[in-house]
């Protein structure tokens, strides 16, 4: 598994490859989340509300979200290795700029974002598709685990490496500790990146690039402002169906096209729909809990923003454990049975929550939290590896696209209902105003029960989420062949 051959006929080490596409797509992938509980402090520093810092995630992920399914083009269109040093470029620049905005000027830290989101946007898919392409079919789930060690691992320990800066540091040095890694990345990259993937000379298709912006960047705003805006609201309303309509209209238009932008025929092989199906359900289970979990934290039990992402630093270390060696089990076992344990140790994981009061001891939740992560890494990479081996070569990096598309906007989904349910039933059961001032301690017992009572509820629909989860793991395949798409489709791979 040492030396490989490029498409130029060129001699390479695998192995230094894979570890600057990690080592690189992990920091680029740990700031999906870096902000997540900076946001206070960034608030007093440039002096605006919570409304406006929270483009610095949402923005993050809209752009990320919108360069995703333009990865595929790029991927078959250009040089893997000039790809991937000018995507980690473009992301170290938007790391400087992040770095060096003066707190007079929030656009230019919104800019620096932005241009982050275009980076991993590029970075991420490109991981998997390398990583699915250098690896023979049978040492996929091994090439996948160690994808997932990046792709889950790197998101979940953002909050605490976020606490931990904001304590001991400035906010700049979120931003600045990645600078000398990133730069050495892709220095790196000019001695041990090559071109692995073949490419072709094919045009873009330039009303699918903005149908595709404007269906799935309208469809990911409107989830992520359900939390602020609520439901009802029309902004979210508007955004929510301009996305529905236009993405439809993207997906009509690539079923037509002989050489489409994106190719939505992956989804003809039903190993690959089923997995994309469960990793999209996984990722709501995941996300949405990751972004409540905090706040119980912090807002029932009073922790701190550094203590609250501690809690859930062993369930991510826990992640980082694990995905390696389930995918090695995968490569050896198969993924169906894998899957079906591990989304059912994620819906034990999920239960207890139900019923958590402001007493419950923080071990528990760590422990409860870990479970949930040890069953999502059982699940999550060995149905993509399926899901992925079940395509041709040469619809990989659609196929990639496709599905982190799908999971992206399945975290927005998860998200956005978990906090707007949360959000609703709090205020719902909150006790009247006039009760503070006539019994004040009767008036915080009542809030804080209706504050539990709206974690309940989200618990119970994240439960729900992880029961939807185990039904589809007893239709995953133990492994995908390309052989069923080819023949299923007529011997077309297109």
């Amino acid at each position: 598994m040492g030396n490989a051959v490029d498409t130029k006929g060129k001699s390479y080490n695998r192995w230094l490859l894979i570890i600057v596409l990690l080592v690189g797509t992990f920091f680029t992938v740990l700031n999906q989340t870096i902000l997540s509980t900076a946001f206070p402090t960034l608030m007093n520093a440039f002096n605006v509300s919570t409304a406006t810092v929270q483009w610095l995630t949402t923005g993050f992920m809209l752009v990320n979200g919108i360069m995703i399914p333009i990865s595929a083009w790029l991927s078959t269109r250009f040089n893997t290795k000039w790809l991937y040093i000018v995507a980690m470029s473009i992301f170290f620049v938007g790391t400087l700029v992040s770095y060096t905005a003066p707190t007079s000027n929030f656009g230019i830290l919104l800019t620096g974002r932005i241009l982050q989101g275009i980076g991993v946007g590029v970075t991420m898919p490109l991981l998997q598709t390398i990583m699915l392409s250098v690896f023979p079919p049978e040492r996929r789930g091994t090439a996948m685990g160690l994808a997932g060690i990046v792709i889950g691992v790197a998101p979940a320990i953002g909050p605490t490496l976020s606490g931990w800066v904001i304590d001991s540091f400035t906010w700049r040095d979120l931003f600045g500790m990645s600078l000398p890694f990133l730069a050495l990345v892709i220095i790196a990259s000019f001695f041990w990146m090559h071109p692995v993937l073949e490419t072709k000379k094919e045009s873009i298709d330039v009303l699918s690039v903005i149908l595709s912006t404007i269906g799935f960047g309208s469809l990911l705003y409107g989830f992520s402002s359900v939390g602020n805006d609520g439901w009802g609201s029309t902004t979210v309303i508007s955004f929510l169906i301009i996305g529905v309509i236009v993405i439809g209209l993207f997906v009509w238009r690539q079923l037509k096209m002989d050489d489409p932008f994106l190719e939505m025929r992956v989804y003809r092989s039903t190993p690959f729909t089923i997995s994309a199906i469960l990793s999209s359900i996984s990722m709501m289970a995941m996300v949405g809990v990751e972004m409540v979990i905090p706040l119980y934290l912090q807002i029932v039990k009073g922790m701190s923003a550094f203590h609250s992402g501690l809690t859930l630093l062993f369930g991510a270390l826990m992640m980082a454990v694990m995905s390696p060696i389930t995918g090695r089990a995968v490569d050896r076992y198969g993924a169906k049975n894998l899957s079906i344990m591990g989304m059912l140790l994620l819906t034990l994981g999920s239960i207890p929550f139900i019923f958590i009061t402001k007493d419950t001891p923080t071990a528990y939740i760590v422990v409860l939290y870990a479970v949930r992560m040890f069953g999502i890494s059982m699940a999550m990479m060995p149905a993509t590896t399926v899901g992925m081996n079940a395509l041709p070569v040469n619809l990989i990096g659609h196929g990639t696209a496709v599905n982190n598309t799908q999971r992206q906007i399945a975290s927005s989904i998860g998200t956005a209902i978990l906090i707007s349910i949360l959000t609703n039933v709090t205020k719902d059961d909150m006790p009247a105003k006039h009760l503070l001032k006539t019994d004040p301690l009767a008036y915080k017992d009542s809030a804080i029960n209706a504050t539990l009572g709206g974690y309940h509820a989200a618990f119970i629909v994240a439960a729900i989420f992880c029961v939807l989860a185990v039904i589809t793991a007893f239709f995953m395949k133990n492994r995908g062949s390309a052989s069923d798409y080819t023949e299923k489709n007529g011997g077309e791979s297109k």
